[in-house]
């Protein structure tokens, strides 16, 4: 083979390697162009092998055109990925662009439920009169659900909670650990480690074990209320409450205070706020009565008192009980507690 023609052959295939390179336009495309040409058995590694059957002269001269061929073909490519590089990534920009002139896509917002809206404006009226927050278990022992809170074992006041028994017995082989079923225990609890003064309210969960219907569920929040100093008489309750309906369902409101029974408080009160759908003279939301019954309330017991280390002849105090479902059911028109956690859209989006 003579020289002349091998380096002819290189320039031809340095012209048509370097045509082909400019119409390339993705990275797979030049590694198929890089191996056809500078691969192991591509067409300029197949003439460089060639160079070894020339004369030592020859093969001096052809191997120098083929290294400077190669060294060309190899800048060359290196050059394109840059260049098809930089091409991938304005095209991927121009797919990311934004066009400032289209109006934004709305986003879903999120909203606090009902019943979590209900409880920062019950605990928000009472932390305004310097009431404190404080929470407790929603799996609660017999002692201070019930026993503590002047509710003996086998006393009758018990049939007024459904409860929901965890099978957990005591010493004696009865069950003593249960699903709370009010917020109430948390009184025995904070005077038990706590003196007075005490202004507290605990919101909270509780479990009854109930058919629920339009005005029962088998868990709901309470919202407790409990305050313990000396000298605090029943009108301290009468003017905290009266204050309290007023700053959620409007300054024109009327109470009413009726006697009730709870077994730890002594006198006991249920309070009613007049109906604001028929300014108390009777409808159908108020049975015809003028008033809307929103919680229990009274003074605590001297037995729970004295339960927890006070002297009931030194102090006293009040404590009450509502259920923020219910406010809220009577503050917005709802005629169905269960729609509170039947998690249907229509009803959240309303609040």
């Amino acid at each position: 083979m003579e020289s002349g023609t091998v380096l002819e052959t290189l320039r031809s295939l340095e012209e048509e390697a370097l045509r082909e390179l400019g119409t390339l336009e993705d990275i797979d495309s030049l590694e198929t162009w890089r191996v056809a040409y500078l691969g192991r058995r591509g067409k300029l590694t197949t003439i460089l092998r060639s160079v070894g059957s020339l004369s030592p002269d020859l093969r001096r001269s052809v191997g120098a055109a083929g290294n400077q061929v190669k060294t060309l073909l190899e800048e060359e490519q290196a050059r394109r990925s840059d260049e098809i590089e930089e091409l991938e990534v304005r095209r991927r920009s121009s797919l990311r662009a934004i066009d400032v002139t289209l109006p934004g896509r709305p986003l879903p917002q999120g909203r606090l439920h009902p019943t979590t809206q209900i409880l920062r404006e019950i605990c928000s009226s009472f932390t305004a009169m310097g009431f404190q927050i404080v929470e407790g278990p929603e799996v609660e022992w017999d002692k201070y659900n019930f026993e503590m809170l002047n509710i003996p074992r086998d006393h009758p006041a018990r049939d007024m909670w459904n409860s929901l028994w965890i099978d957990q017995q005591d010493a004696d082989g009865r069950l003593s650990m249960l699903m709370r079923t009010h917020t109430s225990p948390m009184q025995a609890r904070i005077m038990e480690q706590t003196k007075p003064p005490i202004r507290l309210i605990v919101p909270g969960k509780c479990y009854r074990y109930e058919a629920t219907d339009a005005t029962h569920e088998w868990h709901f929040y309470q919202v407790e209320g409990l305050a313990v100093d000396e000298g605090i008489t029943l009108a301290n309750l009468k003017g905290t409450l009266y204050e309290f309906a007023r700053r959620i369902f409007g300054p024109d409101r009327k109470v009413r205070f009726r006697c009730d029974y709870f077994p730890f408080v002594e006198p006991g009160v249920d309070m009613s706020v007049d109906c604001f759908a028929c300014r108390g003279e009777g409808c159908r939301l108020c049975a015809d009565t003028g008033w809307l019954e929103i919680m229990g309330a009274g003074m605590v017991h001297p037995k729970v008192l004295a339960g927890v280390g006070y002297d009931p002849e030194v102090y006293t105090g009040f404590a009450f009980g509502m259920g923020p479902e219910r406010i809220a059911m009577l503050k917005y028109g709802i005629d169905d507690i269960r729609l509170f956690y039947g998690n249907d859209l229509r009803f959240l989006r309303q609040f």
